[in-house]
Formats: C-alpha cells, sequence, structure tokens
C-alpha cells in the first residue's frame, strides 16, 4: 500500500513538472517573439469575447430552429428534426469551445499574477515594489469581475443544452404532430434560457471590454 501510495505520488509529481515544463516553454516560444502573458491573456480575453458573441447567435439559430418545427408535418418534420438536431449539436460544439478559450484566459491570468508577485517580491526601491502592488491588486480585483461574468455565462448553457438536447430527443421518440402537440410548451421554457443566456453573455462580453480597456494598449 506504501509503495502504491509512492508511485502515485510519484506520477502526480511528474505529470506536474510536465506540465510545468510545457507551459514554461509554451510561454518561451511567445516571449521571443516579444509577446508577454499580458498580452497572451488580452489575446485570450478577446477570443472569449468573440467565441461569446458567436455561441449567443448559435443559441437563438437552435431556438429558432426549434419552432420552426412546430406546426410542420410528415416528411417535412422529419427534415425539420435532423435540422434541429444538427443545430444543438452545433450549439453543443460552440459551448465546448467557448468553455475551452474561457479556461485558457483563466490558466493565463493565473500564471500573470503568479509571475507579477514573484517579480514584486524581486524590487529594492521600497515606492516602487508598492506601487506595484496596487497595480497588481487593481488588476486582479478587474479580473475576477470578468471571472464572474464568465463563470455565470458558462452556467447558463447548461439548461439550454438539456432543455435542447431532450427536445431534440422526444422528437426522435415520437415523429408525429400529436406527440410535438404535447411538447411545444417547452418552447416558452427554452426562450427563457436562452434570453438568459444572452443576456448573460452580453454582461460578460461587457466585463471584458472594461477589463481590457484598463489593460491597457
Amino acid at each position: 500500500m506504501e509503495r502504491t501510495g509512492r508511485a502515485a505520488r510519484f506520477v502526480g509529481l511528474a505529470a506536474l513538472a510536465f506540465a510545468t515544463a510545457c507551459s514554461s516553454a509554451y510561454y518561451g516560444a511567445w516571449e521571443q517573439l516579444g509577446r508577454e502573458k499580458r498580452d497572451l491573456l488580452r489575446r485570450h480575453v478577446e477570443d472569449v469575447k468573440q467565441e461569446q458573441q458567436a455561441t449567443g447567435e448559435q443559441f437563438q439559430d437552435a431556438l429558432e430552429r426549434l419552432r420552426a418545427v412546430y406546426g410542420s408535418s410528415g416528411s417535412d418534420l422529419e427534415l425539420r428534426y435532423d435540422a434541429l438536431r444538427a443545430e444543438y449539436e452545433d450549439s453543443e460544439a460552440r459551448a465546448e469551445a467557448l468553455r475551452s478559450r474561457i479556461r485558457r484566459a483563466r490558466t493565463t491570468a493565473e500564471d500573470l499574477f503568479d509571475e507579477w508577485d514573484e517579480e514584486i517580491g524581486t524590487m529594492q526601491d521600497a515606492a516602487l515594489k508598492r506601487r506595484s502592488r496596487e497595480q497588481r491588486k487593481a488588476t486582479q480585483q478587474r479580473w475576477r469581475g470578468l471571472d464572474t461574468a464568465m463563470e455565470r455565462s458558462e452556467k447558463s448553457m447548461d439548461p439550454v443544452l438539456a432543455r435542447l438536447r431532450d427536445q431534440v430527443l422526444a422528437m426522435k421518440h415520437s415523429l408525429n404532430a400529436q406527440a410535438l402537440g404535447t411538447l411545444e410548451g417547452e418552447v416558452g421554457a427554452i426562450d427563457r434560457d436562452v434570453d438568459a443566456l444572452v443576456a448573460d453573455l452580453r454582461r460578460s462580453i461587457a466585463e471584458a471590454d472594461a477589463f481590457l480597456a484598463a489593460l491597457g494598449p
């Protein structure tokens, strides 16, 4: 048991060392091109903004596709079901792409603030050190506001995806007008969820704009 525990710790440390080495190599390569962590964070936040905009549009498209299904029948209904399923799959892919970009921005932000803190510790001039610490604190507070908004937008996607998936599966199981009539009442709930999601995405985009403005050019 003890040997197993040591082995597990070794694997964990090895994985951490590998991740650290990869991270160092990644940042080192960008630094050789004149891009610091601050530049990378700005780019990642811009990427999140763009992905949030595209995600909001995709979910709205899926909602419109869902509305189009009702009132259909026969072969037309089958075609509309296929289109809705494709919209759901696109929405799921968009959601994962957004989550991935947010994770990347978070990792870069954490690394930036860690580096900033370490560098402050090496400064000798007390006044400059104090000013740098205040700048770090203010920037981190702005980042936390953005991070909270991004997290809220991430969570807002989950109920929409769950409802869309239920609709797609229910239509798959019962492709007939009578069954669809019992499902139509769910469109209103999805509509509200999409509205809430789009509002959260817009708030997050606004927070990103404020953060980028504070970060400077």
